[in-house]
């Protein structure tokens, strides 16, 4: 709405001071032309903006002149949980609210504390996806968000490892992590709330039927004690492993806190630098893939069975590349 946009512009000049007519047009991301016009209808309003004509020059606000028109709309307010986190904020439908919510608060602020706060946002920024992963494709997250606000029913299509089924849910929350965003619901027929990663969505459709959210119910709690649980079912066993120094560098970064719980517990090193770690793991197909990644600068100890399945993966390996016969690496077999 041009209104919106009005307001956004007077905010920029207030919150920046001189900026070029460019320089506008990309923050509202409209033709220099309409800048020229919504700058002309402030004029006409009576909002005191100067143009400073040559290289220097640029549009700004009369010395002196500030703008209480700060408010915040109900849709704003609700963006600030994002404020460091503007591609959530945009998944979400919320980008723009979010950008108007921030000059907002900037307006409102004393000069001095106005200025800290671009310092900062100059100086941190917030990346939530993990590194060499592209963000999931979540074309049903603005209809979940909303069934969630509104506490609506939806009946949706999920994609589990085992097939697709249809799901009739309440849902209770959103959750972003590691750059994933998550849905906790209740289900039918289930005692508890499920997670569901919300890029399995096949569809969704929100119903009428407004369900009554669990009043004991507490999302940062629930998300807490479940990951706790999916944690310790995930790593349900322990590898004795002996590592060079280099895998005893690789390990933390492979393997996160469970790397650095490893090595914690280290033995003393042996004549060649290599020591003897006990590594919680998952299970064996998940182990030997995590493990893999170490190559021969690991070594499984035990158990026998997990040792066997590495030495199984890696003669695969040996055979695809034809390592071990006659020097053949192209891997095409007679």
């Amino acid at each position: 709405m041009r209104a919106d946009r009005l307001l956004t512009l007077l905010l920029l000049l207030q919150n920046r001071g001189r900026l070029t007519a460019r320089e506008l047009a990309a923050e509202l991301e409209v033709s220099v032309r309409t800048v020229h016009r919504d700058v002309e209808a402030l004029g006409a309003a009576g909002i005191p903006v100067c143009a400073d004509r040559g290289p220097a020059g640029g549009y700004r606000l009369l010395d002196g002149y500030r703008t209480r028109l700060t408010g915040l709309t109900g849709t704003e307010a609700d963006s600030l949980l994002f404020a460091g986190a503007p591609g959530p904020a945009a998944d979400l439908g919320l980008g723009a609210d979010l950008a108007t919510a921030r000059l907002k608060l900037e307006a409102a602020l004393p000069v001095a504390l106005a200025g800290r706060v671009r310092r900062v946002q100059d100086r941190f920024h917030l990346d939530a996806p993990a590194w060499f992963r592209e963000a999931d494709p979540v074309p049903h997250l603005a209809a979940i968000a909303q069934a969630v606000w509104d506490q609506r029913a939806v009946r949706a299509d999920y994609r589990r490892w085992r097939g697709e089924v249809r799901r009739e849910l309440h849902p209770l929350g959103l959750v972003l992590k590691g750059g994933a965003w998550y849905l906790v619901a209740a289900a039918d027929g289930a005692p508890d709330p499920r997670t569901y990663r919300v890029s399995r969505f096949l569809t969704v459709d929100v119903l009428d039927e407004v369900f009554d959210r669990p009043e004991s119910f507490d999302l940062a709690e629930h998300w807490e004690r479940s990951t706790r649980r999916m944690e310790a079912a995930a790593r349900h066993q322990t590898a004795r492993l002996r590592l060079s120094p280099r895998a005893v560098r690789l390990l933390p970064m492979q393997f996160g806190s469970a790397g650095t719980r490893a090595l914690a517990g280290a033995g003393a090193p042996d004549a060649d630098g290599w020591v003897e770690v006990d590594l919680d793991v998952e299970h064996d197909p998940v182990a030997v893939s995590d493990l893999l990644r170490l190559g021969p600068t690991a070594e499984v100890l035990h158990p026998e069975h997990l040792r066997t399945a590495l030495a199984e993966a890696a003669a695969g390996l040996a055979e695809m590349y034809g390592v071990g016969r006659g020097g053949d690496s192209s891997g095409i077999r007679p």
